[in-house]
């Protein structure tokens, strides 16, 4: 049999919050973290805003000698990891730490070392390049740092599948412990990619929403939506097998009971218009968690505010869900924060948890009219307060990746 597999630490750092505190007071308010570009001059960029993390500080994570060997997104990464990991309550003097493992996705790893050190090469010439562009540059660097930081020693892998990869990151990680690889795992997504090649590519490929109105830029399933708006952050959660965390008294804040991925095998960027592919995700995730779909209560969607990505997930929905599709209630937390690429889904997960822990399903934020197929309950207008006992999040990725987590509310 496999073995259960529960949540015991969760860990954000995110546009409108740096910490799961912080994060999830800013999507009760319906706070917004989009705002103007500060990272480079934007005058000749048609994007001109994104969602920063705001005020963070490495130095309140990590020694100043680990933070100058990291680029931001595994500054991200370890922050949330610890916090996660202190939340958890573990003692890795109290674990083997070979049954601890590490699994943080990041879609892009670090355009801004990239840029940097090329600027060097083209300014100054090639001796001038630094010596750990390659070690702070590749992607795989967010799972090695922090379990270098927390002394995990067991599977440390770094899933990239884009915008899928957080969610991805986390659903491998409950595989790894329902099949006795791993007790513990340290899983998400991490990304900070707001950049000039990063908004430059995007926006020429008519990804990114024109509109600079930050209260207009991001909306989810409305008509007027035009392109989602790029985010940077992390999302980490602690996974760990029931009996484990059972044994040590650890306090349990969700179970996760339900994963599944599948490929559209259609488009390098546009996803199936069917929906077929997420569909399948959805339903595999209920299949192995032995439900219908009437008892789901929530979806977190990926939601991007893209024409066609909200479209095809919604068709997706009403695929999966049947006449259920118009009763569970829909969101996209995108609304608030933008889209975190590949830690969209490990930020998400965290909402997920905290929505089945305080009974409370935010609204997406400033959509206020859907229009056509995209007929659902989305929660315009206003959050909802109800009891939710199944969670589902969706992930899509460039490349076809579909990604669907379903997390229930624990009972022993």
């Amino acid at each position: 049999m496999k073995r259960r597999v529960v949540v015991t630490g969760l860990g954000a750092v995110t546009p409108i919050g740096n910490n799961v505190e912080e994060f999830w007071q800013g999507i009760q308010e319906g706070r917004v973290g989009i705002g103007p570009i500060t990272k480079f001059d934007t005058t000749e960029y048609k994007v001109k805003i994104a969602a920063e993390v705001k005020n963070f500080k490495a130095a309140d994570y990590m020694d100043f000698k680990a933070a100058k060997r990291m680029e931001a997104f595994s500054q991200y990464a370890v922050a949330a990891a610890k916090e996660a990991f202190a939340q958890s309550g573990i003692s890795m003097e109290d674990e083997d730490p070979y049954r601890v493992g590490v699994i943080v996705g990041s879609g892009v790893g670090s355009l801004q070392a990239i840029e940097r050190e090329y600027a060097k090469l083209l300014d100054k010439g090639p001796a001038k390049v630094n010596l750990l562009l390659v070690p702070m540059m590749i992607s795989n660097m967010a799972a090695g740092n922090v379990s270098i930081q927390l002394g995990a020693k067991g599977k440390c892998t770094d899933v990239v599948t884009a915008c899928a990869s957080g969610t991805h990151s986390i659903g491998d990680a409950y595989r790894a412990i329902q099949c006795g690889d791993a007790d513990v795992m340290i899983a998400g997504g991490t990304e900070n990619a707001i950049t000039p090649v990063g908004v430059s590519g995007f926006t020429n490929m008519t990804a990114l929403t024109t509109c600079n109105d930050p209260e207009h830029a991001s909306i989810p399933f409305d008509k007027n939506r035009s392109g989602f708006v790029l985010g940077e952050g992390a999302g980490i959660a602690v996974l760990e097998e029931l009996e484990h965390a059972k044994k040590r008294g650890a306090k349990i804040l969700a179970e996760v009971v339900g994963y599944g991925a599948t490929a559209d095998a259609h488009h390098i960027t546009a996803p199936a218009e069917d929906g077929s592919g997420a569909a399948k995700a959805m339903s595999l995730a209920m299949e192995e968690a032995g439900i219908v779909p009437e008892q789901v209560d929530y979806i977190n969607a990926h939601g991007t505010s893209t024409p066609l990505n909200d479209l095809s997930e919604t068709r997706a929905i009403k695929l999966a869900f049947g006449d259920a599709a118009y009763k569970v209630k829909i969101n996209s937390t995108k609304s608030m924060i933008g889209h975190l690429l590949g830690a969209a889904g490990g930020v998400e997960f965290v909402t997920c948890v905290k929505s089945i822990l305080d009974g409370y399903i935010h609204q997406t934020v400033n959509s206020s009219e859907s229009d056509g197929e995209c007929d659902l309950d989305y929660c315009f207008g206003a959050p909802c307060r109800q009891e939710v006992t199944y969670a589902m999040s969706n992930s899509l990725g460039f490349g076809g990746h579909n990604a669907t987590l379903l997390i229930k509310k624990y009972e022993d």
